[in-house]
């Protein structure tokens, strides 16, 4: 197992920066940690190599693409074994509108995050995606009303 670096101060100055916005410029980025654009380039560079940054996304509104509905689906399994997980992973990668699974523990299985552009829509995803499958045995789903705290960066 390959032993973490420790950053200091300035790495993480840096990935809060570009955690705010991953397109600034290398003269910003300097001028924000009081490097020179090529100093805090080669850092970011380092970063980058070593994992630490794993890329870069660009945040999409919703609203402007029609999607209206925000929800989490919860999925409890019919079965537990390799083959089951394995499909229903298969099914998940083939859907759009879920825009982020995690496994977890306690009673549902899997938490899908997942935009549609109504309400009619999260149900089709539902009842003729999801539930249809071998697999799955329970779906429940909250649709998100507000969100008072938008997607934030990791804590540095």
């Amino acid at each position: 197992m390959r032993k973490a670096r420790i950053m200091d101060e300035i790495d993480s100055r840096l990935l809060l920066a570009v955690q705010r916005r991953a397109d600034i410029a290398s003269q910003e980025l300097g001028d924000t940690l009081g490097l020179s654009a090529s100093q805090a380039a080669r850092r970011r560079t380092r970063l980058e190599a070593e994992g630490v940054i794993s890329g870069y996304v660009a945040r999409l509104s919703p609203e402007k693409l029609g999607l209206s509905v925000q929800a989490f689906v919860q999925v409890q399994m019919a079965a537990h074994n390799p083959e089951a997980a394995g499909g229903f992973l298969r099914l998940v990668s083939t859907l759009p509108e879920v825009v982020a699974c995690w496994t977890l523990t306690g009673e549902a299985d899997y938490l899908l995050r997942v935009w549609c552009a109504d309400l009619p829509a999260l149900n089709r995803l539902i009842h003729h995606r999801l539930l249809p499958h071998p697999a799955v045995a329970r779906v429940q789903s909250q649709i998100v009303m507000d969100q008072p705290k938008p997607d934030a960066g990791l804590p540095i």
